[in-house]
């Protein structure tokens, strides 16, 4: 009954772990978390179309809004910002004028708000489940990253593996206690297709989604990478 509301709750655990054991990446994680957990109210565009949660208090099919997905954004929104960092113990370092002001710059505003351009103009002109315009729309602004900042291609393209890794061991986990849990999505509109009763489209957005978000603070803020 309250599967997705623990669901959510574990994925906070996880960030609480990464936010004590790694003091440096405090602010990164907050400050993306924070970014993150709006985009939980975007809810309705996947209810019921891509899914229907057991929320509490049965919000999510009384209005398509649930608390839960603002808790599972804000979760994710940090795990997948500085899993990547976590692992292979990168620090920050501030990029100078020359670098913020080089040629492949110049669309840097512009990557980092495609995914958002894309994402409206995929749900506006195509029949495409939501949960593909997301993942399309996030994989494209992994690769405009790239393409703007090509020093974070390694951390970007790792950060999607780790994130994916992480995210399908959870959902295994999370299959145990609850064996029943991938029975509230709608697969007769998806792929149908499972791997270990996991959907194949939960591993593609984890995937798109540890891209973009694993460069996300980096790309926004003018931070560099550099091993510790």
């Amino acid at each position: 009954m309250h599967e997705w509301l623990i669901f959510s709750l574990i994925l906070l655990g996880i960030w609480f772990i990464i936010y004590l054991a790694r003091p440096l990446l405090r602010k990164e994680i907050l400050w993306v978390s924070i970014l993150t957990a709006p985009f939980g109210l975007t809810e309705p565009l996947f209810v019921p179309e891509y899914w229907s949660p057991p929320s509490l208090f049965n919000l999510a099919a009384r209005t398509g809004f649930d608390i839960e997905s603002l808790i599972f954004c804000f979760a994710v929104g940090g795990i997948g910002a500085v899993l990547y960092e976590s692992i292979f113990k990168v620090k920050h370092k501030k990029m100078t004028m020359k670098e913020m002001h080089g040629k492949r710059h110049r669309f840097h505003k512009l990557a980092i708000i495609s995914p958002i351009i894309i994402f409206l103009l995929l749900e506006l002109l195509t029949n495409l489940n939501p949960i593909y315009t997301a993942s399309i729309a996030m994989f494209v602004g992994g690769i405009a990253t790239i393409l703007c900042r090509p020093d974070l291609k390694k951390n970007i393209l790792m950060g999607g593996i780790t994130f994916t890794i992480l995210y399908f061991l959870f959902f295994l986990f999370i299959n145990l206690i609850f064996p029943d849990f991938v029975n509230h999505w709608n697969l007769s509109a998806l792929s149908g297709i499972l791997i270990l009763r996991v959907p194949l489209e939960e591993i593609v957005f984890a995937f798109t989604f540890g891209m973009i978000w694993a460069g996300i603070y980096e790309h926004v803020m003018w931070r560099k990478l550099k091993k510790m």
